[in-house]
């Protein structure tokens, strides 16, 4: 197979008829190299790079060159649009260096926001930043979501990511389950909706050249997470459905799959207690293959979520396999299981010799595994890598971070914060400028342009105070990515921020990246939440610039042991909520209207 037939290059012949005649080419090993999806960081200065250590991963020549793999997610942030740029360029002509010149397919989790979680989401640096996820379920304005999926799109293009590892369309129907702030919230109608738009702004109406390819997660919904915790981990593996609503967190599902997404990604999860087998989603042909492909005729590509076959090591830290109810089978049956499933990538494995092995020893049909091949070779064709694989340099320094989509992020930072609870002995707002301001998690310099800032809550008239919502600490440094246990504030940051608030009239500003019980600061303090805003945002809000709209997209419990005797699969399921899903007061002057 020396001489290369290089019809599958002619652009004037259908997508099939060029997959037909790149496929008929292809080794098995280079077949085998298109299964497998995992992580790669960039080097120095846009360059390429060598082994990472801290996430045990091998440099990039031997992805491509080597283990003839062509999908490969982005990890870490971006210094620039431009040095991103070149380090797509350079990677594209190692893959074009290759025998067939199968151009790299490069995908990216969520890069627009302000979480950091090396298994979830990247932080925005250089591209224009935007509230959460779940900022925009508390907006629930579809026409906004699409637009943010435009500018998200022109960014990714700009640069060379082609494939979106979300949207996160579960429902975060379990208040500690630690992946909500990724989630438009609990509701199925308002996640069915803005998903939808979510899809259309990064694919537009079809898929094409212009598009960035949506793999949405996480089929079949991964919200009902038994007592919150989450399946990256051993011990959260368990999905539950003690309120019979397995088919409630499908609905997101149907108007993602309606609106064109190109790829599906199941969970770590395995359903307890349902019709379907007790194993992970992504090694359930039930769901795979019933569900998803026979119920609902979804024909795109579905890749597996990360790191279901192999141990790792993450952070010098050792994990399982998140292979969750076959846990006794080996790698080969694993990958046998995956395969059968109906899957057709691995995410986060980089094992092609395996597959290769599994074809050659008849345990996979080599028919089966044309089958997906041709699924990830259509996508590739339709996304127009084969045709103009590089990006202009110069254009991405100009498109990432352009001065309107960053202005447009920061307007829908400030259209997400939600006002929960005011005066009435709490500061009432809109607050009045001029006034001393003592400041918690807000710069300085920034503050003082509304008032004067002091140094002591006992000079100030009001003060301001940004927390985070609380978490358990967990074992090892990996898990503390993921805030997860329970929803109470820690006594000793009770009692400072109530004894702050006896001596001045106190705002508590909550970043809601899952539900926090704030009954302890109820009736004492202005209470606000936002999902992602920056401090000028914020003070934008809180002194009248612009009027408070948001409305909660989950409820806040009023306390632990109503989240303990909640059903994690039922939204809005807690006990006399403190604040309930939809709450928000509407602040546009000082005649605020509760709504």
């Amino acid at each position: 197979m020396n001489t290369v037939d290089e019809t599958y290059r002619d652009a004037t012949l259908s997508v099939a008829e060029r997959v037909e005649n790149l496929l008929g080419q292809m080794t098995l090993e280079e077949k085998a190299g298109l299964f497998f999806h995992t992580m790669i960081t960039m080097g120095e200065n846009g360059e390429l790079a060598g082994p990472n250590p801290t996430f045990d991963m091998p440099g990039t020549s031997e992805y491509v060159v080597d283990k003839h793999m062509s999908h490969l997610n982005l990890f870490g942030m971006a210094p620039s649009g431009r040095e991103l740029a070149e380090w797509h360029n350079r990677i594209q002509e190692l893959a074009a260096s290759t025998r067939l010149g199968i151009p790299m397919t490069i995908s990216t989790d969520p890069r627009h926001h302000f979480s950091e979680n090396p298994g979830a989401a990247m932080l925005a640096g250089p591209f224009s930043q935007w509230p959460e996820t779940l900022g925009f379920g508390a907006i629930g304005d579809e026409e906004l979501v699409e637009k943010f999926g435009d500018i998200a799109r022109q960014e990714y293009t700009a640069v060379g990511l082609r494939v979106a590892l979300h949207p996160q369309i579960d429902l975060a129907t379990e208040p500690r389950w630690s992946r909500q702030v990724s989630t438009f919230g609990e509701n199925a109608e308002l996640t069915s909706r803005l998903g939808a738009a979510y899809i259309r702004g990064f694919q537009g109406s079809t898929l094409g050249e212009q598009s960035v390819a949506t793999m949405t997660k996480h089929f079949p919904g991964g919200g009902p997470q038994k007592d919150g915790e989450d399946p990256h981990f051993a011990y959260g593996r368990e999905q539950v459905y003690p309120g019979d609503m397995f088919e409630y967190h499908l609905k997101p599902f149907e108007a993602a799959i309606a609106a064109g997404s190109s790829q599906m990604m199941p969970y770590y999860g395995m359903p307890i207690g349902t019709e379907y087998e007790e194993v992970g989603f992504g090694f359930n042909k039930s769901v795979i293959t019933g569900l998803l492909r026979e119920r609902f005729g979804f024909e795109g590509i579905v890749c597996t979520d990360w790191g279901l076959l192999s141990d790792a090591v993450i952070m010098g830290e050792p994990f399982p396999a998140r292979a969750w109810g076959v846990e006794h089978l080996s790698v080969e049956e694993r990958m046998v299981k995956v395969i059968e499933a109906g899957a057709d990538q691995f995410g986060g494995e980089e094992i092609p010799e395996v597959l290769v092995s599994l074809v050659r020893a008849g345990r996979i049909e080599e028919s089966r595994i044309d089958e997906s091949a041709r699924r990830l070779l259509s996508e590739k064709f339709v996304l127009g890598l084969f045709d103009s694989p590089y990006v202009d340099v110069e254009e991405a320094d100009t498109i990432v971070g352009r001065a309107d989509f960053i202005a447009a992020g920061e307007a829908a930072q400030r259209a997400a914060i939600t006002v929960l609870a005011h005066g009435g002995g709490t500061p009432t707002l809109p607050l009045s400028r001029g006034v001393k301001l003592y400041v918690e998690g807000i710069a300085a310099d920034v503050a003082a342009t509304f008032g004067e800032v002091v140094e002591t809550p006992e000079e100030a008239d009001v003060a301001i105070v940004r927390v985070g919502t609380p978490y358990e600490l967990r074992e090892t440094f990996f898990e503390n990515y993921f805030h997860a246990g329970s929803l109470d504030f820690a006594p000793e940051q009770i009692e400072r921020l109530t004894a702050l608030a006896k001596v001045v009239p106190t705002v508590i500003d909550v970043f809601l990246d899952r539900a926090a019980v704030l009954t302890p600061f109820h009736g004492r303090a202005a209470l606000v939440g936002d999902f992602g805003a920056s401090g000028a945002a914020l003070l934008d809000v809180l002194f009248g610039v612009v009027p408070s709209e948001g409305r909660l997209p989950i409820e806040l419990p009023s306390s632990m042991a109503a989240v303990e005797a909640s059903r994690p699969d039922v939204p809005s399921d807690t006990q006399a909520p403190l604040f309930p899903f939809g709450h928000g007061i509407r602040i546009a002057s000082p005649q605020d209207v509760a709504v």
